[in-house]
């Protein structure tokens, strides 16, 4: 099993399979519109701009789930994304990302990618863990998505090479990225 075996519907409300992107390092993150971590969303996109040519595609997931960041519809989070940060990779539709109702794909993510915990040298990192075990400590227990921006690293063959919680930045994770377009070349 690996991530051509799940589909999604788009943010315009296509149903497509992810096989789409057989051959390509792809990004899968869940994203909010209401965030502190909101402006990774202009790191993604430097990241897609700059290896897009090169193979990679960033497949974003907007999700409520998390103190309600992302209450809009899914044509105000298309137009949010694309007038304050030029979102131009794949967004998809509102989707549960943990909990009973999780779209399949991120309970797969989750089983092969377990959390390893916040980077306390992060800005947000002290301030996220303290606001989780306050008012959702049910999010700390087992391998789920903690929160918005949990990002989610694929090789050329649809496997999860690492998991990298919202305190790690995008940009933190171009070094990973080049190792694998590398590896894969498209």
């Amino acid at each position: 099993m690996n991530i051509y075996d799940f589909k999604a519907r788009t943010i315009d409300g296509n149903e497509i399979s992810l096989e789409k992107y057989k051959g390509k390092v792809v990004i899968i993150t869940n994203t909010a519109s209401k965030c502190g971590f909101t402006p990774q969303y202009e790191d993604l996109q430097k990241l897609y701009e700059k290896y897009k040519g090169q193979g990679l595609e960033i497949l974003g997931f907007p999700s409520n789930q998390f103190a309600e960041q992302e209450p809009g519809s899914n044509e105000e989070i298309k137009s949010f994304c694309t007038l304050n940060y030029g979102v131009g990779f794949q967004m998809f539709s509102k989707t549960d990302v943990r909990g009973a109702g999780a779209h399949p794909l991120f309970n797969y993510l989750t089983e092969q990618a377990p959390f390893n915990g916040f980077d306390m040298n992060h800005a947000l990192g002290k301030i996220l863990k303290s606001l989780l075990e306050e008012k959702f400590p049910e999010t700390l227990h087992g391998d789920s998505i903690k929160w918005n921006f949990t990002k989610f690293l694929i090789d050329g063959e649809g496997n999860v090479s690492g998991r990298y919680e919202p305190t790690t930045s995008p940009a933190d994770m171009e070094q990973d990225i080049e190792k694998l377009l590398q590896q894969n070349p498209k």
